[in-house]
């Protein structure tokens, strides 16, 4: 056999090869990022026993790959479901990321941007509301993880087609009544504003849904100064009785609220009273639409690929 001698021109051929191997081996990784665990944070205000059970019922129905938790905001369950313990409780489970969803009609308000304060997306707070949490030992998470906070429901179609339902369920003939939506609402008129323009897109979807004659939407603002909710109501009175002029039958009323208490039973009654309404108070829980909503909004603030839990398989 002949032996191959390349001389001094092979010699440097093989030095330039073996550089660019090593330049190429440089610029590929060894390994690939890990792909995430994404642990969703669902936050609702909170109030009596059975108003946090109708949002542990809907959380119950959330499929997502990560781990999923709910904390409070208010109520006698806010100190055992406190936003830093649930975040703690998500990133033991192997979450390397939280996205933070909050369970309001409204990203404009109060309760939205405590949430953001808790999360880490802002440093400014309403020395009130910053009070009421300390109160309750509900402090902002110590996880180091990134952490995303969603939008509320706001203009969401998906809250559009839960209240379109609720409202074919009281009516046998929706194209010859009207529909009226009734929410809670803010304090500021500012917000206000944001509000209506929200809920008149999700008013303009429900009509299309639904077929009901005429569809309108207004909030009696029930933690407004005392004469700000007395007007408001008035005004919500005034253009059900509109309606009812208009149609020559029973309006069917909505609340626009997140789950079943004091206002959807009591404050909305006595609001309505007198009036020609067909109301049940059914608010948006349990809907499996509001799980399948969860999911969307986590979906929407989910980088790249996610990996299943060690806790979730």
């Amino acid at each position: 056999m002949k032996t191959i001698n390349f001389g001094r021109f092979g010699l440097v051929l093989f030095g330039a090869l073996a550089m660019l191997s090593d330049i190429a081996r440089a610029q590929v990784p060894n390994s690939v990022d890990a792909p995430a665990v994404i642990g969703t944070l669902v936050v609702a205000h909170g109030a009596s026993k059975e108003w946090n059970d109708l949002v542990r019922s809907v959380v119950a129905q959330v499929r997502l790959d990560g781990p999923v938790g709910v904390a409070f905001l208010m109520g006698a369950e806010a100190a055992t479901n406190r936003f830093q313990d649930v975040a703690n409780r998500l990133v033991s489970r192997g979450a390397t990321r939280l996205v933070v969803v909050p369970l309001l009609i409204s990203s404009h308000s109060e309760h939205y941007q405590q949430i953001r304060y808790l999360a880490g997306a802002t440093d400014s707070l309403d020395a009130a509301l910053h009070a009421h949490m300390d109160h309750g030992g509900v402090a902002r998470a110590t996880v180091t993880v990134p952490r995303i906070v969603t939008r509320a429901l706001d203009d969401s179609p998906a809250m559009a087609r839960v209240l379109a339902e609720r409202a074919l369920a009281l009516s046998r003939a929706p194209a010859q009544q009207a529909l009226f939506l009734v929410g809670h609402g803010p304090n500021s008129a500012e917000d206000y504003a944001h509000w209506m323009h929200n809920l008149r897109t999700v008013a303009d979807t429900v009509k299309l849904l639904t077929g009901f004659r005429d569809v309108r939407v207004d909030l009696v603002r029930d933690d407004a100064p005392a004469h700000v909710r007395a007007e408001a109501v008035r005004r919500v009175r005034e253009l059900i009785e509109l309606q009812g002029s208009l149609t020559g039958r029973e309006v069917v009323v909505v609340p626009v609220l997140i789950s079943r208490g004091r206002v959807s039973r009591e404050t909305f009654l006595a609001d309505l009273a007198g009036l020609p309404v067909v109301y049940s108070g059914d608010p948006l829980l349990p809907h499996p639409g509001l799980a399948r909503w969860i999911e969307d909004r986590v979906r929407e603030h989910t980088p790249g690929p996610v990996m299943l839990s060690p806790a979730a398989r």
